[in-house]
């Protein structure tokens, strides 16, 4: 069956796994997903089920030089949906920044794409919610990026490690700072953009940072379009996820943490 903006349900769907569709048509939306040994958490049956019931949605796994089997894992998943999946392996390990980047670049060769999202492979963020995204571009035609916040609030499924919730709060309050931007979470790996000129202009080089390329992606895109921190929460838009779950295996370790802050150093001297 179709809704009203175009976009496919399947017409016998499992009880209970119908996903409400927003009336934005989002047949130019390409998600870049990176991946770098994913072999042991690669969500891949979540993937098929989610293209299997809504239209529109394409996604681009870049393969960041795994060494373990994640590349026939993704193989595997593009040959079951061909139309819905595409692989960009990168030789050599670059770095989440780098494997975001060159898939952001790929996707923008295709002038027919209208957004372009990264969201991170183990999925804690669930796909369903690339719809709740896409309902902010819909309702709001200013905004320009709409990034994911985990907000644990009464109501909403946020799970997370406590000493990285806290790690958290304290690196969002200096990444705040550094911006001079009232922003509550930059690090959650869902984000979603218009593309733009300026989107163009953000990634046309390499990221000086390799693990919070998040907060310098605000940094740069403050810089090109010259504008203040008030005129760029017009344009930015932070939606509260509704569910959010730490997935066991992440890469991130504490001395991750201290790297960061000194490329939030090296941010501020850039940039400001």
């Amino acid at each position: 069956m179709t809704n009203t903006a175009g976009l496919r349900i399947c017409s016998s769907p499992k009880p209970n796994t119908v996903i409400k569709m927003p009336r934005i048509p989002s047949e130019k939306t390409v998600v870049v997903v990176p991946c770098y040994n994913e072999e042991l958490r690669f969500p891949k049956q979540s993937y098929l089920d989610f293209v299997r019931q809504v239209s529109g949605f394409k996604f681009l796994f870049v393969d960041d030089g795994s060494t373990d089997n994640t590349f026939q894992i993704l193989s595997d998943i593009k040959a079951k949906e061909p139309n819905r999946f595409e692989i960009l392996k990168l030789e050599r390990n670059s770095g989440k920044a780098e494997a975001v980047r060159q898939g952001f670049v790929s996707g923008m060769n295709d002038f027919s794409i209208e957004f372009l999202a990264f969201w991170d492979a183990d999925l804690a963020t669930p796909l369903k919610l690339l719809l709740d995204f896409m309902t902010v571009f819909q309702e709001r035609s200013e905004i320009e990026m709409v990034i994911g916040a985990r907000v644990k609030l009464m109501g909403r499924n946020i799970n997370r490690h406590a000493y990285r919730h806290y790690l958290g709060r304290i690196f969002a309050t200096f990444a705040s700072l550094v911006l001079n931007l009232s922003i509550y979470d930059t690090q959650c790996g869902a984000k979603v953009f218009r593309v733009t000129p300026m989107l163009k202009k953000i990634f046309n080089r390499p990221f000086k940072s390799k693990w919070i390329f998040d907060v310098e992606i605000l940094a740069r895109y403050m810089k090109e379009k010259q504008i203040t921190s008030s005129e760029t929460g017009n344009l930015i838009y932070e939606l509260p996820l509704s569910e959010w779950q730490d997935v066991a295996g992440s890469k991130l370790r504490l001395k991750d943490y201290l790297t960061a802050c000194l490329e939030l150093i090296q941010i501020y001297f850039t940039y400001r």
